[in-house]
């Protein structure tokens, strides 16, 4: 019996040290992580995760990315208020701010993963299991369905952290140096093999065809000069946009989180529900159509009053109403429900769209140009006087013919059904706030009233009678049109307002109301001093 119990000490002393979370360790007792160590951990564990879902992604649809389906998913849930007061803050930079928030709630889950784990592996690694859980039920919701960057992204992050978290608490002595080195050593490994898969990820994504495909598009479409914009018809040097919107400077709402990527070469649009004919075109069948060029304002529903969600482009493509006409619109439809290849969609009436004069396009260019990726490319739809919830498509490849029982995006979150674009009017000059000299002041904007046109514009000072405001030369019912007046101010504060009226005579509705459901009203008003 003295022989056993000698002999089962000898063993004993000779197994590892047990770590206080219970992680053997043969260099002696495994040391808690420091507070530190126990963040970094965390936080390379979750770039990672990232870092990896992304290239998997980028092999094949980089929408499936993790934090692109997140985003993605993020987007489809929030109530719509949150989504107004996201571009009413952030404007055209709404996107760019979801995605700074999801890298601080990202880097802060990553950190909590560490400091719950300083002792034991298994709560971090919940926590980032978890966080990669959410990405894979995010790409299930998501019309591209692609789960297997998120797995990935899953695996990698809890692998990184498994393997981080051990050579991080190390042993306490003697070999404490040569631990710390070891982790140092793995640290940077991950930092680097994570920016690497990173940028490889994001260079694949770029490499998806679509500008080789532009440029082959550009080469071949016919030849459809634009409308001819007369002198006159924009008062820049008093402060008004140009007439015509660069590209560029094109606003830009909608809810993808990243641009599809969709060549004209695979592209193809399937016309179906209550009609006679279906029709199935390829992006050849729709340029040797007939084709008309129209000089189109749009404006986002979003647009506060003074808003900058309006731009104004030339577009090129082939009339909505031809399409319907050639597939047979069956009696009891009620509106043209068109997707994006992305999953969004919109609902136009169908008896707008027949009107002979509408002008809708499926238009393929923009102002000389293939449709840039951002607005649209290789097919979006536009319609005149309509707000872009209604009607502007991007990334086009379904239209179903059907009734109103069948909701788009935004009515499934409670906007109105109808969209026509309500009369507004903005002061651009002088800015608010601005210090000016007194005595002759210009102040100039624009007005819209699409597919009505505009008659008049009045701007009155300090509350006083309304004022008639010159007009820019009119290009067109369907286009902004441009306004100034020179008026005789005195010193001190100011207060100028603006009102269109519109070319059947009914001036801008004056109370203020919000976006939703149908669109901002109200008069723009601006501050400023006379010294």
């Amino acid at each position: 019996m003295s022989s056993f119990r000698k002999n089962f000490q000898l063993s004993y002393a000779q197994l590892p040290a047990l770590a206080p979370g219970g992680e053997a360790s043969s260099n002696g007792p495994m040391t808690s992580l420091s507070h530190g160590r126990a963040v970094v951990i965390g936080l390379l564990a979750a770039g990672s995760a990232l870092a990896a879902g992304h290239l998997v992604a980028g092999f094949g649809d980089p929408r499936t990315s993790p934090p692109v389906a997140v985003g993605g998913a993020f987007i489809d849930l929030v109530p719509p208020g949150v989504k107004e007061f996201a571009v009413a803050v952030f404007g055209t930079a709404d996107k760019l701010a979801l995605i700074v928030g999801m890298a601080l709630v990202i880097a802060a889950l990553g950190a909590l993963a560490g400091l719950v784990s300083r002792r034991s592996v298994l709560p971090g690694a919940l926590v980032i299991g978890a966080f990669g859980l959410v990405g894979v039920v995010a790409a299930l919701s998501r019309p591209e369905g692609g789960v297997a960057p998120a797995l990935v992204s899953m695996i990698v992050g809890v692998g990184v952290f498994a393997v981080l978290h051990h050579l991080g608490r190390g042993p306490a002595a003697p070999s404490a140096e040569i631990e710390r080195r070891r982790f140092l050593a793995t640290s940077g490994l991950v930092v680097v093999g994570a920016g690497l898969a990173g940028i490889t990820g994001s260079s694949l994504s770029k490499g998806s065809g679509v500008a080789t495909s532009q440029r082959a598009v550009a080469a071949r479409l016919p030849k459809v000069p634009a409308p001819p914009i007369p002198a006159g018809a924009d008062f820049v040097a008093d402060g008004t946009p140009s007439f015509i919107t660069p590209n560029s400077g094109f606003y830009r709402i909608d809810t993808a989180l990243v641009v599809p990527q969709l060549r004209a070469e695979d592209w193809r649009l399937r016309l179906h529900g209550m009609v006679d004919r279906e029709l199935d075109l390829s992006f050849t069948d729709l340029i040797n159509r007939r084709l008309e060029s129209r000089t189109i304002t749009l404006a986002c529903v979003s647009n506060e009053v003074g808003g900058n969600l309006i731009s104004t482009a030339n577009f090129v493509g082939v009339p909505v109403r031809d399409l319907l006409l050639e597939a047979g619109v069956r009696p009891g439809a009620q509106q043209l429900l068109t997707t994006s290849t992305d999953g969004y969609s919109a609902g136009t009436p169908v008896d707008v769209l027949l009107e002979p004069d509408r002008g809708a396009l499926l238009a393929f260019e923009m102002n000389g140009e293939p449709l840039p990726a951002r607005h649209g490319f290789p097919v979006r739809m536009v319609v005149p006087g309509l707000y872009g919830y209604v009607s502007a498509t991007k990334w086009l490849v379904d239209a179903e013919v059907t009734t109103f029982d069948r909701p788009a995006y935004w009515q499934q979150r409670g906007w109105s059904q109808q969209g026509p674009i309500k009369t507004q009017s903005r002061i651009d000059r002088p800015q608010r706030a601005a210090q000016i000299p007194a005595g002759p002041v210009t102040v100039a904007g624009i007005a819209w009233a699409q597919h009505t046109g505009i008659d008049a514009v009045q701007v009155r000072v300090d509350g006083g009678p309304w004022q008639s405001a010159e007009l820019a030369t009119e290009v067109g019912r369907d286009t902004w049109r441009m306004w100034r007046a020179t008026l005789e101010l005195p010193t001190g504060d100011h207060v100028v307002q603006c009102r269109a009226i519109d070319r059947d005579g009914v001036p801008q509705i004056e109370a203020r109301q919000g976006v939703v459901p149908d669109g901002a009203t109200g008069l723009h008003e601006t501050t400023f001093r006379c010294a």
